[in-house]
């Protein structure tokens, strides 16, 4: 797996390892850098061990990964989408297992599509919630499970220009 350094020279981009996340606009001092730490390691205070939690560890997941295209393979944007999409418009109860099942069909539909990109919202417009904003709250559950839920379906509000491409996706994958 390719770290997001790697990832963003691959795209183009100079990292700002200082101020403001250059991406989501999260109020840190130490840029992309430190938002991937909150990202990495300052949830463990949520128990996303327990299945009725799972839910919100894709969230963040999706989340992050959609503010932030620019540190991941492109095909990313297409997969955190489709999940989100999954789950807001069809209501999916969704599970590991079927993860793999929805990269499975993404690689099927990609090999059709070798130029097909999912451009990204403008930089810092890519939903108004940040990892900053859910570490103030990580210590209380409630409000933070509902926080993690808000900030996924803001962004997911934000790719809107998308929908109807991972609407078509979606479809496929739901009649497997």
């Amino acid at each position: 797996m390719q770290n997001y350094i790697d990832l963003a020279n691959k795209n183009g981009v100079t990292l700002l390892n200082s101020g403001k996340c250059q991406f989501c606009g999260a109020n840190t001092e130490r840029g992309i850098s430190e938002c991937l730490e909150i990202f990495n390691l300052s949830f463990d205070s949520s128990d996303f061990s327990d299945t009725e939690n799972h839910i919100y560890r894709f969230f963040i997941v999706d989340a992050h990964a959609l503010q932030h295209p620019e540190i991941h393979g492109r095909w990313s944007n297409h997969f955190h989408l489709l999940r989100l999409h999954l789950i807001f418009k069809y209501d999916v109860k969704w599970t590991y297992k079927l993860s793999p099942k929805l990269s499975n069909h993404l690689n099927s539909y990609k090999k059709d599509k070798p130029d097909e990109h999912l451009n990204p919202p403008e930089l810092l417009k890519r939903g108004n919630i940040t990892t900053v904003d859910i570490l103030k709250v990580a210590t209380d559950t409630t409000k933070c499970k509902d926080l993690i839920k808000q900030w996924a379906k803001c962004v997911y509000d934000v790719w809107h220009n998308h929908h109807n491409l991972v609407d078509k996706i979606a479809q496929g994958f739901l009649v497997e």
